[in-house]
């Protein structure tokens, strides 16, 4: 089963790491990616530019709306995402524990239910 992991940060925390967090919190996902790249779970994944550089798009019957923010405005925002393949959800959960720190103050951990031949070899 495919999960999608979706990490949540504060952006102003992010900005403010010393240069010894940045590094354990690379380190950290570094040895993640590796176990998983090793198991075969990592599938895809990456870090978000920060919210202040986001557009959202609105759906409205006549042309859709832009604003230059996230959907919503909290403290913790989406930064970064994993996409996995493992055979449970509590493996799922497993591998997201992995990450929640300090840093990582929120994941969901969704399943991927539409993978749009994703499962279909070329």
């Amino acid at each position: 089963m495919k999960y999608m992991v979706l990490m949540y940060a504060d952006p102003a925390a992010t900005e403010a790491m010393t240069p010894a967090e940045r590094a354990d919190v690379f380190r950290r996902h570094e040895a993640l990616h590796k176990d998983l790249e090793g198991t075969g779970e990592m599938l895809n994944g990456a870090g978000l530019a920060y919210p202040r550089d986001t557009t959202t798009l609105t759906w409205h019957p006549d042309t859709p709306t832009e604003t230059k923010a996230p959907l919503t405005a909290t403290t913790n925002q989406l930064t970064a995402y994993y996409v996995i393949d493992c055979a449970t959800p509590e493996r799922a959960r497993e591998i997201a524990e992995r990450v929640l720190d300090f840093h990582v103050v929120a994941i969901e951990i969704r399943p991927i239910h539409d993978t749009f031949g994703m499962d279909t070899p070329p």
